[in-house]
């Protein structure tokens, strides 16, 4: 490591080797050791600003890799966007280096298990606005497939998973490689497999509260507007007679305006007469009234739209919209970046169907835990997300997408459907398990899934991002201390001088 460029080089590839826990690889074992080789690198740093270096080349890294999939699209775009927000990640190079960096006594690395966690935590906090990307890749989804850790979701959110991931990965830094930590770093270990065992026994599952019937609708990569709306048509029709109480189309699946398409609203409306059920559909076109192109979920009942509607709130950068398109609207010269802006939606909403509450979601917004959570307080009783990847059908971005669901579902106690227009489609029952088949990227098919309802409240959707809040607080009261102590030492210099 006495190279910069080595050590550069070296900081990127350790950062980028936890995205092997998540999908697809699904690795998850492999977070809770992931951190450590850059732990030991940024602890090992000669300076804070080498340590700084390290901690910003690291966060590039992980993004990088987490995000690899977007390549095709941003092209060289998105290596500038790793390294700028890399950035968040120099504040925690400072903070390892300065708990565990040299011999640390007692205090430090007892404060490294609860700090170097909680500065992660900023770091997550941050990039999840969504003006810089949002919570795509949060470690704690890593563990999406992992029942007790969806059970400790139900409590503290992804934010209590990424936390205790980074805890683990910070004890087991000290047992490595600091000899007076062993004890303390054995112990912060038991007490995490302890306090995992005490939520899974003590905080209850999901109350059932008997079944629905929804049907995914999954038409494939059509990429002609009219046969993919055609191909979506037929597969409904084969629902006829199976008693579905909703069809969910995925995203984008209708592409005209249906105000001023009145032969398709009546196709549509004739489906839902055929299988007895209201059809959720996801408009992605102009508005006829000139306002621009919006995404929005669509309730077609027997007699045509039934006026529920939801318009897509956060928008994927680069994707569906550019900001700052005077400044950065060079991105579509480079890659696949949005050629127009896609408009905004402003609240959230609930749908009646028959006796069945939803709360439809739009794809990237199934990263928000937020959004889940706020539907769910409204009385949601089913989540349902309309999704496409389509862009990205070879790579890890659909079990990236699919993943997501499981995590939203555990966290508010709410089952919810993933569909998709090419996979992979899932449903998964208020406790993250999932329920019937998985779609996958190569079907074009309709699925009809018994989707098992829950009540009650979970510890999360009750007290929201506690962990978050406690994070604030540890880091405050670090820096407290630590003002206190520069204070301290400052006048006892004037005192001996």
């Amino acid at each position: 490591m006495a190279s910069p460029w080595w050590r550069a080089a070296t900081a990127a590839c350790f950062g980028a080797l936890p995205c092997l826990a998540f999908p697809a690889p699904s690795l998850w074992w492999l977070a809770y050791v992931a951190l450590v080789p850059l732990i030991l690198l940024v602890r090992s740093a000669p300076t804070p600003r080498r340590a700084m270096l390290d901690g910003w080349l690291g966060g590039a890294g992980f993004m990088l890799a987490v995000h690899h999939w977007l390549l095709p699209s941003l092209n060289v775009f998105i290596v500038v966007l790793a390294l700028l927000l890399g950035l968040l990640w120099a504040p925690w190079g400072w903070l390892v280096r300065r708990l565990l960096g040299g011999a640390p006594g007692g205090a430090a690395l007892l404060a490294a298990l609860v700090l170097v966690p909680s500065a992660w935590m900023m770091v997550e906090l941050v990039r999840s606005w969504q003006y810089l990307g949002g919570p795509w890749g949060l470690l704690g989804a890593s563990q999406w497939q992992v029942p007790a850790a969806l059970r400790m979701a139900s409590v503290g959110g992804v934010w209590l998973l990424s936390f205790l991931v980074v805890l683990v990965n910070t004890a087991v830094a000290e047992l490595l490689v600091l000899p007076q930590a062993r004890v303390l770093a054995a112990g912060a270990l038991v007490g995490v497999s302890v306090g995992a065992g005490a939520v899974w026994t003590l905080v209850p599952a999901p109350a059932a509260a008997g079944d629905v019937r929804i049907a995914v609708v999954q038409p494939g990569v059509i990429e002609a507007t009219t046969a993919r709306f055609d191909r979506s048509a037929a597969l409904t029709e084969q629902l006829a007679g199976r008693h579905p109480d909703l069809v969910v189309w995925g995203e984008s699946s209708v592409a005209f305006d249906l105000s001023v398409h009145p032969e398709l609203t009546a196709r549509l409306a004739a489906l839902s007469r055929r299988v007895g059920a209201d059809l959720l559909v996801n408009v992605d076109a102009p508005r006829a009234d000139g306002k621009g192109i919006y995404k929005t979920s669509v309730l077609i009942g027997p007699q045509g739209p039934t006026g529920d509607r939801y318009d897509k709130m956060r928008l994927v950068p680069f994707g569906e919209y550019i900001p700052f398109r005077s400044v950065l609207g060079w991105a579509t010269r480079v890659g696949r970046a949005a050629p127009v802006d896609r408009q905004r939606g402003t609240h959230q909403v609930v749908m009646d169907v028959g006796a069945v509450r939803i709360g439809p979601l739009i794809c990237f917004e199934t990263a928000f835990p937020d959004m889940s959570r706020h539907l769910a307080d409204r009385g949601a009783q089913v989540l349902v997300a309309q999704s496409s990847t389509s862009s990205f059908q070879h790579s890890w971005a659909p079990e990236q997408h699919a993943s997501l669901a499981a995590l939203r579902a555990a966290e508010s106690g709410r089952p919810m459907v993933h569909a998709t227009l090419s996979g992979i489609s899932a449903v998964y029952a208020a406790d993250g398990r999932q329920v019937g088949p998985r779609l996958s990227t190569s079907s074009s098919t309709a699925h009809l899934y018994t989707v098992p309802l829950a009540s009650g409240e979970t510890v999360y959707d009750r007290w929201g991002d506690w962990v978050i809040a406690l994070s604030v607080g540890l880091l405050a009261l670090a820096a407290l201390y630590e003002v206190a102590r520069v204070a301290a030492g400052r006048r006892g210099t004037g005192v001996r001088a």
